[in-house]
């Protein structure tokens, strides 16, 4: 008997607990009224529009992909069966389309095997390489690469001598 009472007690003390602390619901940060949803960002045009008339963009370490310097939005989507980058950029076309070359890394596998082909596995070129795009920092940034850091360094010894 007496355990059916402790039993009863301690689910009306459950009780009790659940609704005391659905009385004091949680507030959230933002407050209990949310203005507006959140808005997507503006779309940002990209800094190059046509392949062949920009500069290439500097690079700011040793092995960073280099960015594309021009739109990629009205290219057909890379597969496996077609990549139009290779078209201006493939080792057959680059110097009749003045485009710089695939780098020699995409023509090797896993195993360290070079393909006269790319390899599936830099396939997807915009895996890596992105399109610059013209926008301001989302924060404030010092970043400083090691190769432009280098070749700061080179203009100050320049300019002692």
């Amino acid at each position: 008997m007496k355990r059916l009472h402790k039993l009863t007690l301690a689910i009306l003390a459950a009780a009790f607990t659940c609704l005391a602390q659905a009385a004091d619901a949680p507030k959230t940060m933002r407050g209990a009224e949310i203005p507006a949803a959140d808005g997507a960002p503006d779309v940002k045009a990209y800094a190059g529009k046509k392949p062949g008339l920009q500069q290439p963009i500097a690079r700011t370490y040793k092995e960073q992909p280099p960015v594309i310097p021009h739109a990629v939005d009205n290219f057909d989507e890379i597969t496996l069966e077609e990549n139009q980058c290779l078209s201006c950029h493939g080792p057959e076309k680059y110097k009749e389309k003045k485009a710089p070359k695939i780098g020699d890394s995409h023509f090797i596998d896993r195993e360290g095997k070079q393909h006269a082909e790319v390899t599936h596995l830099r396939h997807n070129c915009t895996q890596c390489h992105v399109p610059q795009i013209d926008a301001p920092p989302l924060v404030e940034n010092t970043f400083v690469g090691n190769l432009a850091a280098g070749k700061e360094a080179k203009d100050a010894k320049a300019k002692k001598k």
